[in-house]
């Protein structure tokens, strides 16, 4: 790396690597002018594009992710670093899976998926608005389908009715 006052050569003094593992920090001095300065180095990530339901693509955004299970969560014993634990895993999921682009409904499938084992009344709450519950009977059936699945990890050998 070339010194930002004088342009010679530089050699690195420190590198570290930040709390999450994502990026380096390098201190380095210049060999002439023994100018010291920082540098980072990050992996660069290929923008990823969201396919929405009615096909427009748009740049992903984990905080858009964060700001619906927070209104999920609310008044919910979910602390904020669970949801920015979930929001990290569901990130990870998805580029591994998906090059550039994934379709919104994998996105939703995966929070609903993290919010269940999280809290179900979460769930629940982010269900009605991602599937668009239009009554009561919509609230029913997704708590009904909740409660056999909590009596089929109760009863090992239980079968599901039909």
């Amino acid at each position: 790396m070339k010194c930002p006052a004088c342009h010679k050569e530089t050699k690195v003094v420190d590198s570290r690597l930040n709390s999450e593992g994502t990026s380096i920090r390098r201190r380095r001095e210049c060999l002439k002018c023994s100018k010291r300065f920082t540098t980072h180095e990050y992996v660069e990530q290929v923008s990823l594009l969201v396919i929405k339901k009615d096909g427009r693509r748009q740049a992903y955004d984990r905080s858009r992710i964060i700001t619906g299970m927070l209104k999920a969560c609310e008044k919910r014993p979910v602390s904020i670093n669970q949801i920015e634990e979930i929001a990290v895993d569901i990130e990870r999921e998805i580029q591994k899976k998906h090059d550039r682009e994934v379709p919104s409904s994998v996105i939703g499938e995966l929070i609903m998926e993290k919010l269940y084992t999280l809290d179900e009344v979460a769930y629940v709450r982010f269900a009605s608005v991602y599937r668009q519950f239009r009554d009561v009977n919509h609230f029913m059936n997704e708590i009904k389908v909740i409660l056999e699945k909590e009596r089929d990890s109760i009863r090992p050998g239980a079968r599901k009715r039909s």
